[in-house]
């Protein structure tokens, strides 16, 4: 065994111990190699664990795994025996995707760890595991899992297809599979989506997807995904149809102004003064009096500087993280305004566009909105309204083109799905919702036999 990675007192209580003092009762004198190796494994070590080994290439990698390997005189074969024990920081709170109301585990580096926390929500005989190992010098072990009687057997098979391509050297995050995978490499919008949630990952098996675990991450990648998905929090699930349906509308309506408000401003400011009110247009002039730049460098200053705040404040230290947010953020914005790099409007318009951006439930979705955000601004700039209504009907036209693993990126808004509405832009009742996604899968659709009589009667007088 390799030192660091096995438990020791496995190894001595159910290994060492057994061998040296139970095998003295048992004459294995005389026994064939067959014979032998069926005797330690019935009688002497009766370890579900135990596996037989043929191959040197089996051995050295479950020995770099963490394994303890029996070799045993005159015999062609051996046991690996699961003596596993990483050190990992255990079951802690999501960091990037919190709740207020739900539960606060999240998934750690741990593959057995994170395989379980999964198991623990679906106590299913159909959801499967099947394990891979990718990578040629790192040998990573790798996870899939779905429900046999849900997942789509095309999806699946694409999967591995695409797993089974891969010819790498190291895998060392699950974001390596992500990029190795995903349909449309060059498209800024992401194809996967990725989370530490383990009631997440449940949701989307039960709803026919299929999730990669990657040994060494805590994000689980879910495929296929859906542009509507990266809009749905957790949370969404945990409080009333109501109130989740008015904080999604506002996700929504939060990512349309991260990417189009500095992009509408320029184009206001510079092509069409005329729609804006006489009295705003008096106020905006009279900022903008004396500032040197024209609208478009004058929104990329901000923008760049905000940029290169948000990454400084990632960096840092916690401790000091805080400060550096609120002496950058005031000290900066009120100086470019005293110092007449900037107008008092230019800083509104940069401090409601970050603010947007900021509450998509999913990193990567918001990190499209920034790459996008300037290339509608220099559109803006350049033809105005026309400029960006031109960018817009051509983002419209590349999501619809995307597909996830055979499935319509943009469903079920395209093609319509009326019946997939129910949880898209707002979210209906639980109740209500009867049936899984008919664009992820054809097997088994009905989630409730009897949707009505779920649903709250008044009572009876």
């Amino acid at each position: 065994f390799i030192d660091n990675i096995v438990n020791k007192d496995m190894i001595y209580d159910f290994l060492l111990k057994p061998l040296m003092i139970e095998s003295k009762d048992i004459d294995l004198s005389g026994k064939t190699e067959n014979n032998l190796m069926d005797i330690i494994v019935e009688n002497i070590i009766p370890d579900a664990d135990m596996k037989k080994i043929n191959q040197y290439k089996d051995l050295f990698q479950n020995l770099l795994s963490g394994e303890t390997i029996i070799l045993i005189d005159n015999c062609n074969s051996c046991f690996s025996a699961g003596t596993i024990s990483f050190q990992d920081r255990g079951v802690t709170e999501p960091s990037s995707q919190n709740v207020i109301k739900g539960p606060k585990d999240a998934f750690c580096e741990t593959l057995k760890t994170n395989i379980s926390l999964v198991r623990r929500r679906i106590k299913n005989v159909n959801l499967r595991v099947e394990k891979k190992i990718i990578g040629k010098e790192t040998n990573t072990n790798i996870a899939i899992m779905y429900l046999e009687n849900i997942a789509d057997e095309k999806v699946l098979k694409k999967l591995n297809d695409r797993l089974n391509k891969i010819d790498i050297d190291s895998i060392l995050g699950s974001e390596y599979i992500e990029e190795l995978i995903q349909d449309q490499p060059y498209s800024p919008f992401p194809r996967t989506y990725n989370t530490e949630r383990p009631d997440v990952i449940a949701s989307g098996l039960l709803e026919g997807r299929v999730a990669i675990i990657v040994d060494g991450s805590p994000f689980v990648i879910l495929v296929p995904s859906l542009f509507v998905e990266f809009f749905q929090a957790a949370e969404d699930y945990y409080q009333g149809a109501d109130i989740s349906s008015l904080i999604r509308i506002l996700r929504y309506g939060a990512f349309f102004l991260s990417l189009f408000t500095p992009a509408i401003f320029i184009a206001l400011t510079t092509f069409h003064p005329e729609t804006i009110p006489p009295g705003l247009l008096i106020s905006i002039v009279a900022q903008r009096e004396g500032i040197p730049f024209p609208a478009l460098v004058e929104i990329l200053i901000m923008e760049l500087t905000f940029e290169i705040l948000r990454e400084a404040i990632i960096r840092m230290p916690k401790t000091i993280s805080t400060a550096i947010s609120i002496v950058g953020a005031l000290v900066l914005g009120d100086a470019a305004i005293q110092a007449g790099f900037v107008s008092p409007a230019a800083v509104i318009v940069v401090s409601l566009t970050a603010l947007s951006s900021f509450i998509s439930p999913s990193y990567n979705i918001a990190i499209t909105a920034r790459i996008l955000r300037f290339i509608f601004m220099l559109l803006g700039s350049s033809f105005g309204f026309f400029g960006v209504t031109i960018g817009l009907i051509i983002m419209l036209l590349h999501l619809c083109s995307l597909e996830s693993f055979g499935v319509p990126y943009m469903s079920p808004m395209a093609p319509l799905d009326m019946s997939g509405q129910k949880d898209t832009f707002i979210r209906l009742p639980v109740w209500y919702m009867f049936r899984r996604p008919r664009m992820l899968s054809d097997k088994n659709n009905i989630r409730q036999q009897k949707p009505l009589d779920a649903k709250p009667k008044k009572p009876k007088k």
